[in-house]
């Protein structure tokens, strides 16, 4: 009744607490010092002081949530029901072991946000016997009858456009710091939304700076701990909407008519879904490491976050559908069940060598169960099969790229060290000079030019990693690998199996080298007001054009979601603004554009012939 009131103009927001106040918000509504931080902030902005006051509390009560037992058990039923199109799976061994860290230490859980379906996080918790989560989410999520229910289980809404606000952003800063003063647990998606590629994105920094500097505040406090936690699922009912939406189609806004519909869709089985955690990472310790390498401390929530990112990359595991997608979308035509096991196999046995997790423990090289995830995908139109013939053949079906594209990708991070390894390698074929040197120069600007797209360990690490990927394609010739000419680059290129660069990289550098040939030919007066969405639909746009004529390997590389990170490389780059400078800069883009796609092409012929030119 307050907040009709309130709405109505009846009456007005108050400073005093509530009966109906959570804990932190009493605590925050009684802190001085936070009352003049908003005062401060009123005279910046030019407010009158008892006003801020007053939208600093309401701010706080929008986004304060509470954890009741009651409300608690309804919503698992909730959650249960919602989920109700997968069978979700995780490691009960590694829950009990956060269950002992959980009884001394403050858990931060970092999960890669794929679905809205990752409220069975919570679910996992309670079941496990872990503290529950308050859980940070979109505002959007925050509508009737959902926004109440979820409140009360330590949802906590959150907007996402706050540059122009600065007392919410105060007020998020310190309730979040509460939050964390208070020792509760905190989950949140470190990419800030939803994946709408099937990768993870790069992270998002404002939740994890503000739990920075709430532990470093308390510097005898105890260590805190981030837990990273990766979701993946065998399909899913929503990626058609987000692949839409990646082809520039208007997202529906959530209300609780899109809650009906997405509730409505879930009653169609879609087999697994698998939650699994990743290593800790203690946020003091790692903090104090970061210290002694950077005393300056410009970038300590920046390296924490990637390590984190890394972390639940490292969790994450391979699924049969994200195989048989590398396979399919690969080629340009339709495969037999046995072309598909030639693909997947050799991609098994390298998963297997690299020790990566497999979801389910399948068997990828086993013929069933491809088949199997075959089926399943045909019968979700992903694929499409023809069995009018000698034998059965798959094909991804039409408008059909950008969804076996999200499934391929959620398995895409355990194979570009080794896409990257092989363009070097090519790069090394040609080499005049130094062979050797020249793979690891290319190696390097890979990593640079594709930093946007991908998580990157420091160059000493990535250096390493390049290192075993070559001793993985010749064990034989590791005492070679400081010092090797052309021909011997060529002899391992040719014996690569599998050979895969093409198969992961080739639709983002295909997508890259449209975002560098529409820069090159804008006039310089264009960048002086750029209007990036004027930019991004002609990219959508020439790239539909060069699908058709097959000048891009596939329709899935006309995508915003693959386009706005070149752009965001280029602006990195200061390519996005007048001048010659910056226009040679574009002229110069456009070229290594082209030259790596070259490559790429190349490596393909490669694997098609088993023969370098």
């Amino acid at each position: 009744m307050r907040k009709v009131l309130q709405r109505a103009g009846v009456i007005g927001e108050t400073t005093e607490a509530l009966p109906s106040d959570s804990r932190e918000v009493r605590e925050l509504l009684a802190d001085a010092g936070l009352a003049q931080q908003v005062r401060r902030l009123a005279d910046e902005v030019g407010m009158e002081a008892g006003e801020a006051q007053a939208l600093a509390a309401g701010y706080l009560r929008s986004m304060a949530a509470a954890q009741t037992d009651r409300a608690g058990e309804a919503w698992r039923g909730f959650a249960s029901w919602m989920t109700r199109a997968h069978d979700f799976l995780y490691d009960e061994e590694a829950a009990r072991r956060i269950r002992a860290l959980d009884r001394k230490h403050s858990l931060f859980f970092l999960f890669s946000h794929r679905s809205y379906l990752d409220v069975e996080l919570s679910v996992t918790l309670h079941s496990s016997g872990i503290d529950p989560a308050y859980v940070m989410g979109g505002a959007n999520l925050d509508f009737f009858p959902f926004g109440a229910m979820a409140r009360k289980v330590g949802m906590v809404f959150i907007r996402r456009d706050t540059a122009d606000l600065p007392i919410y952003r105060l007020i998020l800063r310190s309730y979040i710091g509460q939050l964390t003063r208070n020792h509760k647990n905190i989950a949140w998606s470190i990419e800030g939304g939803r994946s709408r590629t099937g990768k993870l994105r790069p992270p998002a920094y404002g939740i994890l700076r503000y739990v920075v500097d709430a532990i470093e505040a308390a510097q005898d406090g105890p260590e805190a701990l981030i837990i990273p936690v990766s979701f993946v699922y065998e399909q899913l009912h929503e990626v058609g909407t987000m692949t839409s939406e990646a082809r520039g189609g208007k997202k529906r806004p959530e209300d609780l008519r899109w809650l009906v519909n997405f509730a409505r869709s879930q009653g169609d089985r879609l087999g697994h879904a698998y939650l699994d955690f990743g290593e800790p990472l203690p946020v003091r310790q790692r903090l104090a490491e970061l210290r002694g390498e950077d005393p300056s401390g410009e970038h300590l929530v920046e390296r924490l976050a990637l390590d984190a990112c890394h972390r639940i990359n490292q969790a994450t595991p391979v699924t049969a559908t994200a195989v048989v997608c590398v396979a399919l979308l690969g080629v340009d035509r339709a495969l037999t069940l046995d072309e598909v096991l030639d693909t997947v196999r050799p991609l098994a046995q390298y998963i297997a060598r690299r020790k990566w997790p497999v979801a389910g423990a399948a068997n990828l090289t086993d013929r069933a169960t491809i088949r199997r995830t075959m089926q399943d995908l045909v019968h979700s139109s992903v694929l499409v099969s023809y069995d009018g013939g000698l034998e059965t053949v798959w094909r991804v079906g039409a408008q059909q790229h950008l969804i076996a594209a999200f499934y391929r990708n959620t398995a895409i991070h355990i194979l570009v060290d080794r896409a990257i390894g092989e363009l070097a390698l090519l790069a090394a074929t040609e080499a005049t000079g130094d062979a050797a040197r020249t793979a690891g120069v290319e190696s390097l600007r890979l990593r640079d030019l594709l930093k946007f797209d991908f998580f990157f360990p420091s160059r000493a690490e990535f250096i390493e990693s390049m290192r075993t990927e070559l001793e993985l394609l010749d064990p034989a010739g590791a005492e070679q690998l400081e010092d090797f000419d052309a021909d011997q680059a060529r002899a391992w290129l040719a014996a690569g199996n599998p050979l895969i660069s093409h198969l992961v990289l080739r639709p983002f550098l295909d997508a890259y080298n449209v975002v560098a040939d529409r820069l090159a030919d804008w006039e310089d007066s264009e960048f002086e007001d750029f209007e990036e969405q004027r930019f991004l639909d002609e990219c959508l746009r020439v790239g539909r054009q060069w699908a058709l004529q097959r000048k891009v390997a596939s329709e899935e590389s006309v995508s915003l979601e693959l386009f706005k990170p070149a752009l965001k490389l280029a602006d990195h780059r200061g390519l996005v603004a007048p001048g010659l400078a910056a226009a040679k800069g574009r002229e110069d883009f456009a070229i290594e554009l082209r030259e790596t796609v070259r490559r790429v092409n190349e490596v393909a012929a490669i694997a098609h012939t088993g023969e370098t030119v």
